[in-house]
């Protein structure tokens, strides 16, 4: 199935979200930290995931390849 692109950038989005409140929440419960930076972990291979599986598929240009990271970039900003 080949998604949009905004959906997979709103996914990869969601995932590192995700990955990131498993890191602050480490930061905070020191005898959970390392299954909790695990699951972290997990969470950062999924938009890898997404975004390699999202870019092979649709075989894309350069050109906008470097379009839809920016887009990606900005929406990580954004969201910060």
């Amino acid at each position: 199935m080949i998604k949009h692109g905004a959906a997979v950038f709103e996914n990869v989005r969601r995932y590192r979200t995700i990955a990131s409140l498993y890191r602050q929440t480490a930061a905070f419960r020191p005898l959970q930290r390392s299954s909790l930076l695990a699951q972290a972990e997990e969470w950062e291979q999924r938009a890898v995931n997404e975004l390699d599986a999202h870019f092979q598929l649709e075989n894309r240009p350069f050109d906008e390849y470097c379009r839809l990271t920016n887009y990606a970039n900005e929406q990580l900003r954004a969201a910060a």
